[in-house]
């Protein structure tokens, strides 16, 4: 604080201390400086007369308060610097119908997968004997297989060896029976996005994100409630991520199938891809990276014979590919050309399990699936399949 006595002094001394250069950034000149206070020798009556070399100074500079101090306009440090922009993510893609309402209309009613008549008479059988009590037995083995409880998401690729061949409809079975029997959350994933027609048998309506998309958006912070705004609600706590909005043209890499089922494993108890034909890129990668396959092949001579040719090809592959895989002769037809039961044993003498998918007029529609509707061989088949596939998903981790 200035000595009373000799204040000038004092006030060119501060000066002279303050006569630098301004500091960098600071970006102006001082602030001016109010009068200097008399001192006390005015206050009492006594002016001191001052030399003639030193004329009157103003008062010294006020303290600048620490906001406006010049370290803090100095150029931001390291740790000052801002983050470099996140990349923007793609724009929501428009809502398209899975089915347009021209088409629609033109689709008959549903028909339950068995006519009356066979209806009535198993129901006679089971009354007169004891096939009823072993069904029950063999339902509630199945619904325990089935809700085991997974440390890790398990993935299942559903896939064949040419169009035609039930390979949607077996991976919208699996689908609706892991959601039907589990309790954790269940994701189905069109990984074929040439026109796959996996929403329409599941029932979805509208079509937004896609497998593509969400593999340019998902990140591992999201939680499930973030990455389920980006898919498709369906009954009973499953999920439908789409391949494709109907459009030809759609494309899915390698790289970014693979993101998004990384991404994706953690949120789901249970995976159902329906994946491209062999011997598509993306098909085979699924196919290895799966804990589980399901190869779908129709009761014909020539879907035999070209199923039966993967399977010895998948014979060379390491011993767990194989023994995962799991063949679904699907009858499209009630009088199938083939005895079914003889090709049957002919793929499992490979190593690969095997199943039939008897003939169901619901399933052979192709429409909407809806369970309820389909006969009970199809429904005690397809409960069947999806414990056998679990389980050997539970085998490889």
């Amino acid at each position: 604080m200035p000595n009373g006595d000799n204040w000038q002094g004092d006030v060119l001394r501060d000066l002279r201390g303050a006569s630098g250069p301004p500091a960098a950034g600071t970006g102006g000149p001082p602030a001016s400086v109010p009068p200097a206070p008399p001192s006390a020798a005015q206050a009492s009556g006594t002016e001191r007369i001052p030399a003639p070399t030193r004329p009157p100074s103003p008062a010294p500079t006020p303290t600048p308060a620490p906001q406006q101090a010049p370290a803090l306009q100095q150029a931001p440090t390291p740790q000052q610097t801002p983050a470099p922009p996140r990349p923007r993510r793609p724009s929501a893609p428009d809502s398209r119908a899975v089915v347009d309402s021209v088409l629609s209309g033109t689709a008959r009613r549903p028909q339950r997968g068995e006519p009356v008549a066979v209806r009535v008479t198993r129901a006679v059988r089971r009354i007169v004997s004891s096939s009823a009590a072993r069904e029950v037995a063999e339902l509630t083995r199945t619904a325990e297989a089935l809700q085991q409880p997974v440390t890790t998401g398990r993935q299942i690729a559903v896939t064949s060896i040419r169009g035609g061949a039930g390979k949607t409809t077996v991976a919208a079975l699996l689908g609706t029976a892991y959601a039907h029997y589990r309790q954790d959350p269940v994701l189905l994933v069109e990984a074929d996005p040439a026109l796959g027609s996996l929403p329409l048998r599941l029932g979805a309506e509208t079509l937004r994100w896609t497998t593509a998309d969400l593999a340019d958006i998902v990140e591992p912070q999201m939680s499930l409630l973030d990455v389920t705004g980006y898919l498709v609600q369906l009954p009973e706590n499953a999920w439908l991520l789409p391949g494709s909005q109907g459009q030809i043209g759609a494309m899915l890499d390698t790289s970014a199938y693979e993101r998004v089922m990384v991404a994706l494993r953690r949120y789901f108890g249970v995976t159902v891809v329906d994946c491209e034909t062999l011997p598509a890129e993306v098909a085979r990668v699924a196919l290895s990276a799966s804990q589980a396959r399901v190869l779908a092949a129709p009761a014909t001579l020539d879907g035999v014979t070209s199923t039966y040719a993967v399977l010895q090809w998948m014979q060379g592959l390491p011993r767990h590919m194989i023994d995962g895989t799991v063949v679904v002769l699907s009858s499209t037809v009630a009088r199938p050309g083939i005895d079914v039961e003889a090709a049957a044993e002919k793929l499992r003498s490979t190593g690969a399990g095997v199943h039939v998918l008897p003939y169901d007029r619901h399933l052979a529609a192709g429409g909407v699936l809806r369970t309820e509707l389909l006969g009970r061989p199809a429904r005690l088949a397809a409960a069947r399949l999806a414990a056998e596939v679990f389980q050997l998903s539970q085998k490889r981790r």
